[in-house]
C-alpha cells in the first residue's frame, strides 16, 4: 500500500508555503497538533526526515524537497482531474478557447469576461489574438472552440458561422506625408511610390491574405492594428485604417483621409465555431457573442495604450 496520499501532500506543501506547523494548521482549517501529528506519522511511514525543526520555523530536507517536487504536480493533476468530472456531470467544459481577430482588441471583451467568470462554471478561459486568415486557421487546427473572424472563412466547411458585424475602413496618412500634395483621388501610381503598412497575417499553413495591398507595393509590415496606426501617425506610411478606430485622430488633424479610386469594401466579421461542437461554455459564449459587434466593440478607449 502506498504510504503517501494526496491530503499527506497537500499538509506538507502547506508547512513549505507557509513555514511552520501552525501556520499551516490555519490555511487548513486544522489545529496545529493535528499537522503535528499527520508529518511525525508520514515521516515514522517513510523512515525519513522530511522537514527540520528549528525552534516554531521549520525547513524542507533535502527528500522533502524532492517529494514536493512531483507532489505538487500531483495535486494539480488532482485538482484538474476533479474539475473535468465536476465540469462533465454539469456540461461545462474544461476549458474554453476563444480567439479573436487582432482587429479587436482584448479590452473589448471585457464585460463579456467578467459575465462568464460570474457563472463560476469551473471553465477555464484562454483567450488568444490572431491576424487575418491565421483566426479561421486557429479554429480549423483545433487551437480555438470559437472565433471572431475578419473575412470569408477557407474552404472545405466544418464550421458553422454568423456574421456579427463589418467594419469601416478609410485611407489615411499623416498630414506631412507627400499624398497630401496629390489634390485628386489617389491611383494605383501614386500609391506605388510609397510604403504601406500592413499587419501581417499570423497564419502558419493556411495561404496568408492581403488587404488593400498592390503587387510590387513596398511595405512595412508590422503585428497589429495599434502598430499600423502608430506608424501611419509617424508618416511612415499609408493604409486604410477603422474609421471606428481613428475618429479621434481624424476630428485632430493628425491622420488626413483621402479619397482613392478603389475604395475597400466594409470587413465583414464572423463568429465561428466547429460543427457538432457542444458544452455549456460554448453555447454560453455563442449566445453572448451572437450580436452586432462591430463596430461597438471598436470604442476609441479600447486602443489607448
Amino acid at each position: 500500500m502506498l504510504k503517501l496520499s494526496l491530503e499527506a501532500i497537500e499538509v506538507v506543501d502547506a508547512i513549505a508555503r507557509h513555514g511552520s506547523f501552525a501556520a499551516a494548521a490555519t490555511r487548513l482549517n486544522k489545529v496545529p497538533s493535528t499537522i503535528s501529528y499527520a508529518v511525525g506519522k508520514l515521516e515514522e511511514q517513510l523512515g525519513m526526515l522530511l522537514f527540520e525543526r528549528n525552534g516554531p520555523r521549520v525547513t524542507l530536507t533535502a527528500a522533502g524537497e524532492e517529494m514536493l517536487k512531483e507532489g505538487r504536480w500531483l495535486l494539480s493533476a488532482a485538482s484538474d482531474l476533479e474539475s473535468r468530472m465536476r465540469q462533465i456531470a454539469t456540461g461545462f467544459e474544461s476549458e474554453l478557447r476563444l480567439v479573436h481577430d487582432s482587429l479587436i482588441p482584448t479590452q473589448a471583451l471585457i464585460g463579456d469576461v467578467r459575465a462568464f467568470e460570474d457563472l463560476r462554471c469551473g471553465t477555464r478561459l484562454r483567450i488568444g489574438c490572431e491576424a487575418l486568415t491565421g483566426t479561421w486557421e486557429a479554429l480549423r487546427e483545433g487551437r480555438a472552440d470559437i472565433v471572431i473572424a475578419a473575412g470569408e472563412g477557407p474552404a472545405g466547411g466544418g464550421y458553422q458561422a454568423t456574421q456579427v458585424g463589418s467594419l469601416e475602413f478609410a485611407f489615411c496618412v499623416a498630414p506631412t506625408h507627400p499624398l497630401t500634395r496629390i489634390g485628386r483621388a489617389l491611383q494605383r501610381g501614386d500609391l506605388l511610390e510609397h510604403n504601406a503598412i500592413v499587419v501581417g497575417d499570423s497564419a502558419r499553413t493556411l495561404s496568408d491574405r492581403t488587404v488593400g495591398l498592390l503587387a510590387g507595393q513596398p511595405r512595412i509590415t508590422v503585428p497589429s492594428m495599434v502598430a499600423k496606426i502608430a506608424c501611419q501617425l509617424e508618416g511612415l506610411g499609408h493604409g486604410y485604417l477603422p474609421r471606428a478606430c481613428i475618429a479621434l485622430e481624424l476630428a485632430r488633424g493628425t491622420l488626413v483621409e483621402l479619397p482613392t479610386e478603389e475604395p475597400r469594401p466594409p470587413e465583414a466579421f464572423w463568429l465561428a465555431w466547429k460543427t457538432g461542437a457542444k458544452g455549456q461554455a460554448l453555447r454560453w459564449w455563442r449566445e453572448r457573442l451572437n450580436r452586432a459587434l462591430v463596430p461597438a466593440l471598436l470604442p476609441r478607449s479600447m486602443w489607448v495604450q
